[in-house]
């Protein structure tokens, strides 16, 4: 029998140790080794494109774009008979294009990245949009990195304060914003829903604001919105409203909500007679949208107080966080309805949609398409959508930015599946009949970047020069 002695049993074991201490040591090396060929990797791999180039578009002719009100003559949008701020002055009652509703146009804003990708969206501004992109806001965007939204917005922002806040500077960095959203989307490969926190359910659902009520009821929509026909300066015009709800209300039934649109063309008292008499005669409205100016908040509150079971709701017009703080503060509105491609697009609105849900007001956008839906479906506090009715007549269901886009999503029996958004950035594709016309031959003369006295001699030759023109 062998007998192992002691010192060889020992060394023995030292072995398995040391087999075993090696073993751990290579695998603690080789994951050493991939971390160190990780961190290795030239940051210039790791990085994110950053804005090449921007270009502005004019979309030329009408019926394309983001301007809605630009389409065709005869278009129920148009000429209608809407009630308008206009509407005071009777030449002015018969279509909205008589005031100019439509004198802007649409446009495009396109950016390219450093690796050749491409993000673009539209909005209304045209040429004085288009100006402002490339002699204001450019600068504040070329060599940066698309993800920096919040950054981007603000610097705009404040650069414009001293001549915007609201309207169409806004606009414009709304139009900037979606683009940039649409580029990050499409260099990530992701929808823009998918940025901004998922998607919050499986189906879009869609009311349909449109001349026709009993026609979206039909079309399979889930509540219908129509534009109030007269103004408070008009003969009669209360019991002329009233007739025209009740007669709308009577085609889609009890069951069906009813929405009017007063389009800021009301004052306080007549929306409180109003609003009373549609009570008395039982002709129930879900909502009364926008019955005053954007600037009258404190009328809001009035017609709140009178009539606190009703519901209120605006905000189509309103611009920034800022402007729908105010808005929210008063707790007077039932809803908010911005609009993505004015307030300041999608940065902006995302800001507005975390102050009203705090406040429990949902945020129903005003129309914009697929750039709203992406929005919507991300979030809790906004159950629906509005469909803005782009046929003629309002009856057909087209896409909302007319034959701009060859891929537009559009609502089927008053709902969008949210996986028909499952593409990168906003997932459009621009149609080979989109008219967009280059803007940089149409922006005129560069202004003067500095001013600088003429001198002495020079000013009075063109004190001469401009008194033998006079002359």
């Amino acid at each position: 029998m062998h007998n192992s002695s002691p010192i060889a049993a020992g060394i023995a074991g030292i072995k398995v140790k040391i087999k075993a201490t090696t073993i751990i040591m290579n695998k603690l090396l080789q994951a050493q080794d991939l971390a160190l060929e990780f961190t290795s990797i030239p940051s210039s791999a790791r990085a994110f494109p950053t804005i090449a180039a921007v270009r502005t578009f004019v979309v030329a002719g009408v019926g394309s774009g983001g301007d809605y009100h630009n389409v065709e003559g005869g278009h129920w949008l148009i000429d209608t008979k809407i009630a308008t701020p206009m509407s005071r002055w009777e030449k002015y009652r018969t279509s909205r294009t008589s005031f100019g509703i439509n004198v802007l146009g649409s446009f495009c804003v396109e950016l390219e990245a450093s690796d050749g990708t491409r993000g673009f969206a539209t909005g209304f501004g045209g040429p004085p949009a288009c100006w402002l992109v490339q002699q204001h806001f450019e600068r504040f965007l070329l060599g940066r990195d698309p993800r920096d939204t919040n950054d981007l917005f603000e610097q705009m922002y404040r650069a414009s304060m001293f001549y915007g806040r609201k309207g169409l500077p806004v606009a414009a960095i709304s139009v900037i914003d979606l683009a940039l959203w649409d580029l990050v989307g499409k260099i990530r490969r992701e929808p823009v829903y998918k940025l901004i926190g998922g998607a919050t359910r499986d189906r879009l659902l869609f009311y349909c604001t449109g001349p026709e009520p009993a026609a979206a009821k039909e079309a399979g929509f889930v509540g219908a919105k129509v534009p109030l026909p007269y103004s408070p300066e008009e003969p009669d015009s209360l019991r002329k409203n009233v007739e025209f709800l009740k007669a709308h209300k009577d085609a889609v039934g009890p069951q069906f909500p009813l929405r009017v649109d007063c389009w800021m063309a009301l004052n306080v008292q007549y929306v409180i007679e109003i609003v009373a008499e549609c009570k008395r005669q039982g002709v129930v409205i879900d909502w009364w949208e926008e019955t005053l100016s954007p600037d009258d908040s404190a009328g809001f509150a009035l017609i709140k107080r009178a009539h606190p079971d009703v519901k209120f709701t605006t905000g189509e017009h309103e611009f920034s966080r800022y402007g729908f703080r105010d808005l929210l503060l008063g707790r007077n509105l039932d809803v908010i309805q911005p609009d993505v491609m004015w307030l300041g697009g999608l940065t902006e609105l995302l800001k507005v949609s975390a102050m009203a849900a705090a406040f429990d007001i949902p945020v129903i956008p005003h129309a914009s398409g697929p750039y709203s839906y992406h929005f919507v479906v991300s979030q809790h506090n906004s159950p629906f959508q509005e469909y803005l009715a782009n046929s003629p007549d309002g009856k057909t269901v087209l896409p909302v930015f007319g034959d701009m886009f060859s891929n537009e999503p559009i609502p089927v029996n008053g709902y969008l599946d949210v996986s028909q958004l499952d593409k990168p950035g906003f997932g459009l594709e621009l149609s080979p009949n989109a008219r967009l016309v280059d803007a940089t031959g149409l922006l005129g003369m560069n202004p003067q970047r500095s001013l600088t006295l003429p001198t002495e001699t020079a000013a009075v030759e063109g004190n001469d020069e401009a008194e033998r023109a006079f002359h």
